[in-house]
């Protein structure tokens, strides 16, 4: 069984991207690679911040459209109850 991911990154200036995907390393090493004519490319949004984890595909793509259609300030006070330092939570595993 495959666990799907609704993950948050951030730049240092925490510009906010929300994604959900079934391979979190992966994701995050494109987002790093991004060029500059994407969005994370050209924001530098390359540091993951919050997570959440899902056994069902539809429930993940569920919760990212929830969090995508909140406001900044309710999306900024979920990271900051489980990561308020905005620590890169993928540290030491994606290169």
């Amino acid at each position: 069984m495959r666990d799907y991911y609704v993950y948050v990154t951030a730049s240092n200036s925490r510009v906010l991207y929300i994604g959900v995907t079934n391979d979190l390393a992966r994701r995050l090493f494109e987002h790093r690679q991004a060029d500059q004519t994407s969005f994370t490319g050209r924001n530098h949004i390359n540091r993951l911040v919050y997570m959440e984890t899902f056994a069902n595909p539809r429930d993940a793509i569920a919760r990212e459209k929830q969090l995508k259609r909140w406001g900044r300030e309710k999306k900024i006070a979920l990271i900051e109850r489980a990561n308020p330092e905005w620590r890169d939570l993928s540290e030491g595993w994606v290169e």
